[in-house]
C-alpha cells in the first residue's frame, strides 16, 4: 500500500491537550481543501432549555458546547456529542461550520491543513449578559493569530441614537410626499 492509501485511511483527526485552550483536534493525516472532516454532534435542544442548562451549570462558560442553529434551536455538545465539541476558536480559522439541510453541522478544511496541525473555526460566541472584565477574561481569545480580536464573544449590538441630519442637508432635502391609500369600501 502507497503511504497516500495508509494516510486516508487513518482518521482525519484525534483530540489532545490544545496550547489554545484545554483540548483541541488535531488533524492526525493531511486534510484536503473542502474535505468534510466531522458531524458537530449532540442533542437538539430549544434556547430556553439551553439557558436553563448553562444556569445549572454554574455560569455561561459552557456555552462553547452550544450550536446555534438557523431554526432557534441549538446543539449542545455537552450532551452526546462528539470530539468536534472541542475544536477550538481562531479569528484566522482553517475550518468552518457549515448548517447542511437537515439541520446537521459539518466542519470542512477551508484550505489545506497539514498533520499534527489544530483544527480551528471562527464561532463568535453569544453572550447576552453584561460584559464585565471577568466574562471577557472568561471568554478571552488564544488563538495568536496576527489579527486576532482577543475575545471570543460576539460584539454586541449597539443602540444607535439618531442624529439630526446636518442644517445644510435639512435645506436641501425636499419634504417627503404623502402617499394616500384608497379607503376600503364597506360591503354592503
Amino acid at each position: 500500500m502507497s503511504d497516500a492509501t495508509l494516510q486516508q485511511d487513518l482518521p482525519a483527526y484525534r483530540v489532545e491537550r490544545s496550547s489554545v485552550h484545554g483540548n483541541g483536534v488535531f488533524a492526525q493525516r493531511d486534510i484536503a481543501p473542502g474535505e468534510r472532516i466531522v458531524e458537530y454532534a449532540g442533542r437538539e435542544i430549544t434556547w430556553d432549555e439551553a439557558q436553563v442548562r448553562a444556569e445549572e451549570q454554574g455560569g455561561p462558560h459552557n456555552h462553547t458546547f452550544f450550536f446555534s442553529l438557523a431554526n432557534g434551536n441549538v446543539i449542545d455538545g455537552g450532551d452526546h456529542g462528539n470530539e468536534a465539541r472541542f475544536i477550538n476558536h481562531s479569528c484566522e480559522p482553517n475550518c468552518e461550520a457549515i448548517e447542511e439541510e437537515d439541520g446537521r453541522i459539518f466542519i470542512y478544511a477551508l484550505h489545506d491543513i497539514k498533520r499534527d496541525e489544530e483544527l480551528s473555526y471562527s464561532y463568535p460566541l453569544i453572550y447576552e449578559g453584561r460584559h464585565t472584565p471577568a466574562i471577557k477574561r472568561a471568554f478571552a481569545c488564544r488563538c495568536g493569530a496576527p489579527n486576532c480580536t482577543g475575545t471570543m464573544l460576539a460584539p454586541k449590538p449597539r443602540k444607535r441614537k439618531p442624529r439630526p441630519a446636518p442644517a445644510s442637508l435639512v435645506d436641501s432635502v425636499p419634504a417627503a410626499a404623502v402617499v394616500q391609500s384608497p379607503q376600503p369600501v364597506a360591503a354592503g
